[in-house]
């Protein structure tokens, strides 16, 4: 006897798999889940699930761990990981602490669910004689436009939000301990805050986002070097407060800003007067920058 994969069984399954402490089959003739301890896996009427135990879950959380930007929350989900104790209990505590990064962990628990009872299920087809089905699971970072808003930036709208928003931190990890951070962050603030100026007066293009409720998630500012450099611009601001990072919205910013200006005509972009924390070197990298000097710059089309 066959049984159709819905998506409610789907559901019904990954549930099922999670669950540590109760057994289940799916029984074909009702289209649903058993309960293993009241009915017997026959492979007729009644099929087992896939194996799934806390192993098959701590790697699951493991490879989740890895994908994440963000390095504070890298770092204490890693810590968790390798903890010893409540690993689940307290990886789970940790991700409430990061709201967005929660969201971003079902949706990746569920593309990896998917994806494995998908497999299961096409297992069991070629046992029937059926032809393999294709299950395309929607990939959980292309669902960041349902959670978060991304506007061209309006200089009227978002400029005050952004200079009150951006903070300017982390910049004093190589420097001797009695070194005054406050000072350097407060000089390495004027410092953007001036090269954001200078954008406001070339009349600066970038993207703003924004979560539903319309607060301040990240944005991306780039302007005109001067009448005399046609083909360049240098970007201007570039920030996602600290617990929306780690969910691909840099990214995002920084596909938008450099596909417009490439539609502007520009071909390079560079960074100036300002300071690279080492956590946006990679981000940096993978959108195409070389590190030249003390800044960075890319070579867009």
């Amino acid at each position: 006897m066959t049984f159709l994969l819905t998506e409610e069984l789907a559901d019904a399954i990954a549930s099922a798999l999670e669950n540590q402490e109760r057994r289940f089959v799916v029984d074909a003739e009702k289209q649903e889940l058993s309960d293993a301890a009241s009915v017997k896996a026959d492979e007729v009427r009644y099929y087992a699930l896939p194996e799934w135990d806390s192993a098959a879950g701590f790697k699951l959380r493991e490879a989740f761990a890895a994908s994440v930007y963000a390095p504070l929350v890298k770092s204490e989900l890693i810590e968790v990981l390798h903890s010893g104790r409540g690993v689940f209990r307290n990886f789970k505590t940790v991700l409430k602490r990061f709201p967005e990064v929660e969201k971003r962990w079902h949706r990746f628990k569920n593309k990896k669910l998917r994806e494995y009872i998908g497999g299961w299920y096409n297992d069991l087809r070629e046992i029937w004689g059926l032809e393999k089905l294709d299950h395309i699971v929607e990939e959980y970072d292309d669902l960041l436009r349902n959670d978060f808003t991304f506007q061209a930036y309006d200089s009227a709208r978002d400029a005050d939000c952004i200079l009150h928003s951006v903070c300017v931190r982390g910049f004093c990890s190589a420097l001797p301990d009695d070194t005054d951070c406050d000072e350097i962050e407060n000089a390495a603030g004027e410092l953007w805050r001036h090269l954001f100026a200078f954008g406001e007066s070339m009349r600066q293009t970038g993207f703003i986002c924004r979560t539903p409720n319309g607060d301040f998630a990240g944005c991306i500012t780039a302007a005109d070097v001067s009448s005399r450099t046609e083909t360049a611009a240098v970007l201007t601001s570039f920030f996602v407060p600290e617990s929306y990072r780690g969910l691909g919205i840099g990214s995002e910013l920084f596909s938008l800003c450099l596909a417009d200006l490439q539609k502007r005509g520009k071909r390079y972009v560079v960074t100036a007067n300002t300071i690279i924390p080492d956590s946006l070197v990679a981000l940096f990298e993978r959108n195409g920058f070389q590190k030249t000097g003390s800044g960075f710059a890319a070579k867009i089309q």
